[in-house]
């Protein structure tokens, strides 16, 4: 896919989800600990969970679940009893719950003030057009490819409704690659931080603290995840391996 119709259905995608993700709206308690998620970023359901992730200025720790993967998809089984997606876990509290909607309502009310933000508020409208918008990418970051895991999990500066903030997570869902996101949606009270950290406010920004890189330009992460984590460099390890080299 070349980089224009990449950006272009992206973009799409942000369009048929109107935008949802884009601000940080009311918010609540913060919590001490970053929620876990269980997802994969294709998923409509799990879409709505990231977009109230990213309007409630919520961080997270992602663990990409990709049809195919084995990494965490076993792990959601062992804690709630089945492969269902999402699952979140909130580590502050000791919930753990599967249903999209269930786990909205529960963010709204644990850590969101008023009323559940519009754009999720109906429950089948913010399903149809979240496939809409996973039809839009061909379904980008559902399905796992080879890679080797990362010994520490990466860290993603992102908002759900950036195109360009997609197009890196959907690289992360498909490898396997868990990593803490860190939503900084307009408005949200977090990008101070990021920008003195960063220098400038642009996303996504990627961290990986296995190599001590840092790279802003989702065509630049997507290459360096793969050069660094993905099958080629999975196989020529196992080829090194087998023949002693």
């Amino acid at each position: 896919m070349s980089r224009a119709v990449d950006v272009a259905t992206s973009s799409l995608a942000t369009l048929f989800r109107a935008g949802s993700g884009a601000f940080v709206g009311p918010l609540g308690p913060r919590p001490s600990q970053p929620l876990e998620l269980y997802e994969f970023e294709a998923c409509p359901f799990c879409r709505k969970v990231r977009e109230a992730a990213s309007i409630l200025d919520l961080e997270l720790i992602v663990r990409p679940c990709p049809k195919g993967g084995t990494r965490f998809r076993n792990e959601v089984i062992r804690r709630g009893g089945k492969a269902l997606f999402p699952y979140l876990v909130d580590p502050n509290t000791g919930v753990e719950m599967y249903e999209s909607d269930d786990i909205v309502r529960y963010l709204w009310e644990r850590y969101g003030s008023g009323g559940v933000h519009w754009s999720l508020a109906s429950s089948p409208i913010a399903t149809a057009t979240g496939m809409l918008a996973s039809m839009a990418r061909a379904g980008a970051g559902s399905r796992v490819r080879a890679s080797r895991p990362p010994e520490k999990p990466l860290e993603l500066w992102s908002f759900e409704a950036s195109p360009y903030c997609r197009i890196a997570r959907e690289a992360l869902s498909s490898l396997e690659l868990p990593y803490r996101l860190h939503n900084v949606a307009k408005g949200s009270p977090s990008r101070a931080a990021f920008v003195a950290r960063s220098g400038k406010m642009q996303v996504p920004y990627l961290v990986d603290p296995n190599t001590g890189i840092a790279l802003f330009e989702s065509a630049e992460i997507v290459a360096y995840l793969e050069r660094t984590y993905g099958r080629d460099t999975a196989l020529a390890k196992v080829r090194v391996v087998a023949e002693g080299v």
